[in-house]
């Protein structure tokens, strides 16, 4: 028989004030229809990312989600909103200032 590998997002959640999504995704072995094995990762993504430049002045990247699954991708689009950002852009420039 053979052996079937699937990837399953089966976990989505949105956790703090700044709105981080963790993806729980498992990876489920079958044989023959029968569940051998499940095995499980997790990411999480932000909403945005924050370097100092050498002048102290700080650049924000907003997060591609683009390759995310659509589930993901409304997610995202439904949490992250302007003040969730901005609220994240200060915290990641207080952060960076220590």
């Amino acid at each position: 028989m053979a052996l079937n590998k699937t990837l399953i997002e089966d976990k989505i959640e949105v956790v703090g004030d700044h709105k981080n999504i963790q993806i729980r995704t498992a990876t489920v072995i079958k044989e023959g229809g029968k569940e051998l094995t499940r095995s499980f990762s997790r990411k999480i993504i932000v909403c945005v990312t924050t370097v100092k430049n050498a002048d102290d002045s700080f650049t924000h990247t907003e997060t591609d989600v683009s390759s995310e699954s659509d589930e993901v991708k409304g997610i995202a689009g439904v949490v992250w909103t302007t003040p969730v950002k901005n609220a994240k852009k200060a915290a990641n420039e207080l952060a960076l200032t220590d």
